[in-house]
């Protein structure tokens, strides 16, 4: 009842909302009323303006997976209703993700924090930049949460694989109860696929991806920066990877490292290595190490969960996190991570063949 509520709180802010973006008064904008429904169901608002019908979905949230099923049904009722009418999806806040994903497909969007954009024969309006009105303090439980992320990690992993839901638990250590609630959650976002006797697996491997890079951040993790003199960023990252060996801490390289040993992107000098646990400042005294922000060139990270290490192998003789995971911290890395995580999407995360 609260998210029927919620939705048709939403769906009453709209009118005001296209109007604002629009830069016209809300009179001129004509809600017409019920419209016959398609097999799919029927929109949530239909208006006009200005010699325009807009079709409008409402949804409650701007995240990928809530908006990417939108996409297509909001489509599918401005066909129904004829050739000149525009689809349009209104969320809270739109995500970075649901903007590229409405764009890409033609689909017009707009938020109730005052951002937005529409095309249409002789409109074209865009309005972005505007701050977050509906940001809630902590953090929600999600499909993304550290240990949750476990198994999307493993499904995308395992893209060709279909999993019955006991055999996930036992791949990715989390408990039957847990995996059921977050696998409801992912089928309800439309991540996720049934096949034969009821396995799961991946509706579209990349969608996924953008909608766990959009709700990632690196910072969540417990980071130690500091920094060692050196000549060469490949030499101490061997020489670091040398001696958590010997003291057998298990480690995995992520982030501008990574990328340069799996895909042999350009050089780095921004050193990260993921620790199973805090390490002493005195196991690197001898190299000079000191604790430092600001031109730190080493980044010790104890992950929130154990499920980074998932898929760790060996690249040039040094631990890596799987892929993945690489490109999702690559979010939080300085110099050219950017480059490095289209260079990594590019060459190893392409999925073809899998639904995008």
């Amino acid at each position: 009842m609260r998210s029927r509520n919620q939705h048709d709180r939403l769906v009453a802010r709209v009118p005001a909302a296209l109007s604002d973006l629009l830069g016209v008064v809300a009179e001129d904008i004509v809600a017409l009323g019920n419209q016959r429904p398609t097999p799919g169901g029927a929109p949530d608002l239909v208006m006009q303006w200005g010699g325009h019908t807009f079709v409008v979905e409402c949804r409650l949230s701007g995240t990928t997976g809530s908006v990417a099923p939108s996409v297509e049904r909001v489509r599918r009722y401005a066909r129904a209703l004829g050739v000149h009418a525009v689809p349009v999806v209104a969320v809270p806040y739109m995500g970075e993700v649901g903007r590229s994903l409405c764009e890409q497909a033609e689909v017009g969007w707009l938020d109730m924090s005052g951002n937005g954009a529409i095309a249409a024969t002789g409109l074209r309006v865009r309005v972005e930049g505007r701050p977050n009105r509906f940001k809630r303090p902590g953090r929600p439980a999600d499909v993304f949460a550290p240990k949750s992320s476990r198994v999307v990690r493993w499904l995308l992993m395992h893209p060709d694989e279909g999993w019955a839901q006991r055999a996930l638990a036992q791949a990715t250590g989390v408990d039957e109860g847990h995996l059921s609630r977050l696998v409801a959650r992912l089928e309800e976002n439309q991540f996720l696929v049934r096949g034969d006797e009821r396995a799961v697996r991946v509706r579209s491997p990349n969608l996924l991806l953008d909608a766990w890079r959009e709700a990632y951040s690196f910072d969540k993790h417990e980071i130690v920066k500091g920094h060692i003199p050196t000549r060469s960023a490949e030499a101490l990252l061997r020489e670091l990877a040398s001696r958590l060996s010997r003291l057998g801490v298990r480690y995995a390289a992520t982030g501008l490292s990574a990328a340069w040993l799996i895909s042999h992107f350009a050089g780095f000098r921004t050193m990260t290595m993921y620790l199973a646990h805090a390490v002493a400042d005195e196991l690197f005294g001898d190299l000079g190490w000191r604790p430092e922000e600001r031109g730190a060139n080493v980044w010790l990270v104890v992950p929130n969960d154990e499920g980074v290490f998932q898929g760790v192998a060996e690249f040039n003789e040094i631990p890596c996190v799987h892929p993945v995971q690489v490109y999702l911290d690559l979010k939080g890395h300085p110099e050219r991570a950017p480059e490095a995580a289209e260079r990594l999407r590019a060459e190893l995360l392409t999925w073809r063949g899998h639904g995008g």
